[in-house]
């Protein structure tokens, strides 16, 4: 993606093959705040439609969503590199999160009943901000979005959307979905804009929450440049999610679930596995499985039906972590597998094979800095302990995962560990019942289950003497 603050344009780069994908116009300062006044005009007749009525509209426009199951795989290709075969998992993710929150509204909207009083009837109504702004990132441009945009719309909200401009597509396809099922004109826009405008928008008095899913640096700014209005943020920033593999786990479950933690969509996921710490005792198998594993991938196009792992976003993202690599190999890690055995990688360009690097310690940028991309570093522990301090040992706290085959141990752990979600034998999953949340830097606030709806209502009390 490239932007053009000269003509106001916006260019896709495909990390395909290097060409421009699209184009598009950026809004103009004027437009844009334009748009937050026609949303906040919309959204008071919006919030006062029947919460079924909102519940049918929204449902009916995942519908028409995922009816595009083919189409938007392909285009997800073009756009961020996910090869075609899995693109379809992103539309089951979306409709799954989007009929969960639409189903879980009533309850979680419902009046809050305080107790009887003699002569008082007292209940807490949970009412609409007013006007959201979603940021959202390219790496999983629906998941991310749907996870505020929906529940939002259910909630009376009017939401303004604003994807990354590498998936700027995605913003579209939204739109024509919702537009199609007759959400009325301006509860929902998706907008073009540059990083000022972004700004302006989030600083103007009718935006009430700004919800963003990106880097700590970005999220930061939309901290900065939300402060200098009222509206609130909701921010999740990433992780470096670690793994812990007990002495007890089963290997075969723990070895597929960890590469696919570590190696789908190229490494590029907020939760993805970074870094892995196994016990002394399966060391040795668990690491020649994952090196399997890895070398069972088979990295190429994305519009190939036979790829399972695409380029990276952009060859400067694979730079970054081919830099992570070298400055681990050179401080005594070994890296086991060789990128010649993957034809596609291209040393200079954005398809990187993966890697699996040991004898690696955390003075190493590889196991602190957030990577992002299909590599990961394992290391020998020799008990829960050392492995629930070097799991904390992070300046992120967004998932963990265990795998053990005793609940118990893995309950005892996850509660000493700093994170937002702990997994059992599984990893990478959003499950829309539960709250998707962080600690430390990985952010601030939630999405998803019943508490999800909490940012994006405020209470009202109503206190009536009825004798």
């Amino acid at each position: 993606m490239t932007e053009n603050t000269v003509t106001g344009t916006l260019r896709i780069v495909s990390p395909v093959d290097g060409s421009i994908y699209a184009e598009r116009a950026l809004a103009e300062r004027t437009e844009a705040l334009a748009a937050v006044g026609a949303a906040a005009k919309a959204q008071r007749g919006w919030r006062m439609t029947p919460l079924a009525d909102r519940q049918r509209i929204l449902s009916a426009a995942v519908d028409r969503f995922i009816a595009q199951r083919e189409a938007i795989a392909a285009e997800l290709a073009w756009q961020m590199g996910r090869p075609v075969r899995q693109g379809g998992g992103e539309v089951d993710g979306f409709e799954e999160r989007a009929r969960y929150m639409i189903e879980a509204a009533p309850a979680a909207l419902a009046n809050i009943d305080p107790g009887a009083k003699p002569g008082l009837r007292r209940y807490i109504r949970r009412e609409p901000v007013g006007v959201v702004f979603t940021l959202v990132p390219w790496n999983f441009p629906y998941l991310t979005a749907v996870n505020s945009v929906w529940p939002a719309l259910v909630a009376g909200n009017a939401v303004i959307l604003k994807h990354a401009q590498q998936t700027a597509l995605c913003a579209e396809r939204l739109t024509r979905a919702l537009a199609e099922v007759g959400l009325p004109k301006g509860v929902f826009q998706a907008l073009h804009l540059s990083h000022a405008t972004a700004t302006a928008v989030m600083q103007h008095e009718a935006v009430r929450l700004v919800c963003f899913t990106g880097s700590v640096r970005g999220g930061r700014a939309v901290q900065r440049a939300a402060g200098a209005g009222f509206a609130g943020t909701g921010l999740e920033l990433g992780g470096k999610d670690p793994a812990y593999v007990r002495a007890d786990a089963d290997l075969t479950t723990a070895v597929t679930g960890v590469a696919e933690g570590a190696f789908f969509n190229a490494g590029q996921s907020c939760c993805s596995l970074e870094r892995v710490y196994v016990h002394e005792s399966v060391y040795d198998g668990f690491v020649a499985g994952l090196v399997a594993e890895a070398q069972r991938l088979v990295l190429g196009n994305p519009l190939d039906p036979a790829t399972t792992l695409g380029p990276m976003v952009r060859p400067a993202a694979a730079a970054f972590v081919r830099a992570q690599i070298a400055a681990a190999v050179h401080s005594g890690a070994q890296a086991l597998i060789d990128p010649k055995s993957f034809p596609a990688d291209d040393p200079e360009g954005a398809y990187l094979a993966p890697q699996v690097l040991v004898d690696v310690d955390h003075g190493m940028r590889v196991m602190t800095e957030e990577s992002f991309g299909p590599v990961v570093g394992v290391m020998r522990v020799r008990s829960d302990a050392e492995a629930v301090r070097l799991m904390n040992d992070s300046e992120f706290g967004l998932s963990a995962s265990i795998w053990t085959r005793d609940v118990t141990a893995a309950e005892r752990i996850g509660e000493r560990l700093e994170t937002g979600t702990v997994f059992m034998n599984r990893c990478d999953y959003l499950d829309p019942a539960l709250a998707w949340t962080g600690v430390k830097h990985s952010g601030r606030g939630c999405t998803l289950s019943a508490l999800g709806y909490e940012p994006l209502t405020r209470p009202k009390s109503f206190h009536l003497q009825v004798e």
